[in-house]
């Protein structure tokens, strides 16, 4: 079956109930008010329906009309959906960009990045891989990554600095840890640690304290709030622990060395020649919202 109605002729009936009336319609479309009233009424008889019925001194909706508007609206944003993408092919981006991120990054950051992106090229997806220590360049050597954001940059890859990262040492302000009342040694910290476990195959990484109990767990969130409980001890990045930090869910351990831990993350790319635009792009919108956030936090 070949439709008989136009998306100029479904566009002017949106046009007419979104703008509030034929002449706001016409100004909307570019148009003048007696072309967009033909279109109307040109849907109306080739369908054989009445949209619009007038109430008092205005024109409002039947029910039939009240359908072929949403109907209208779905066929029009899907049209505007087709050009997008085609726009998007005809400039190479990419159908898909897989990111790996260390699990401390801000993941809420992360997602306003994506969602910049996708304003761009709403038809590119975003698979993002949260990955620990190792895990995140084992996601880069074995191609699973266009992009990662990592403590280290892998020999052979390229990538540049993104932001400093500050872990420092926290647990539950009634800790036995805390109950010491002096500052700690690393012989203090053999009680329970919290780990969050690394994501990739070998799990390798060697933990930098020698507790006799240690929980292992797969996600931050869950680490720092077994560390909220009162349940163990653990160095968690400021940015993330700043709300369990104010409520006094969380204080910061006196440890006489090595209460905080100061790194590096970057933005390594898996294939920085061939990369796509899309991958370019989302890059491009990390390193500038990074550099944003990290301004606003000196300001």
């Amino acid at each position: 079956m070949n439709p008989r109605i136009t998306l100029e002729q479904w566009q002017a009936l949106v046009a007419v109930v979104d703008a509030g009336g034929y002449a706001q319609a016409a100004e909307r479309l570019h148009k003048s008010q007696s072309s967009v009233t033909y279109l109307v009424q040109k849907l109306e008889s080739l369908l054989d329906v009445k949209v619009f019925e007038i109430k008092g001194r205005k024109a409002a909706l039947t029910p039939t009309g009240q359908l072929l508007y949403r109907r209208a609206r779905v066929l029009l944003d899907e049209a505007a959906g087709i050009e997008q993408a085609a726009k998007s092919a005809s400039a190479g981006w990419e159908a898909e960009i897989r990111l790996a991120a260390e699990i401390v990054f801000p993941a809420w950051l992360l997602l306003k990045c994506f969602d910049k992106l996708n304003a761009e090229s709403p038809h590119t997806r975003i698979e993002y891989i949260e990955s620990v220590i190792a895990g995140t360049n084992e996601a880069l050597l074995a191609g699973r990554a266009d992009l990662a954001i990592t403590v280290s940059i892998p020999q052979g890859f390229t990538g540049a600095l993104l932001m400093p990262l500050r872990m420092i040492l926290v647990a539950h302000p009634e800790h036995p840890l805390h109950k010491l009342g002096r500052p700690l040694t690393m012989r203090d910290l053999r009680a329970r640690q919290l780990v969050i476990r690394e994501t990739d195959a070998l799990r390798a990484t060697k933990t930098m304290v020698e507790a006799t109990q240690r929980w292992t767990v797969s996600h931050i969130s869950t680490a720092i709030f077994a560390a909220s409980m009162g349940f163990g001890y653990g160095w968690y990045p400021e940015e993330r622990i700043l709300g369990e930090l104010r409520d006094g869910k969380l204080k910061r351990l006196p440890l006489r060395e090595g209460a905080e831990r100061v790194g590096q993350l970057y933005l390594v790319y898996a294939d920085r020649e061939n990369a796509g635009p899309g991958t370019l792009r989302l890059a491009q919108i990390i390193h500038d919202s990074v550099k944003a956030e990290c301004a606003s936090a000196a300001a």
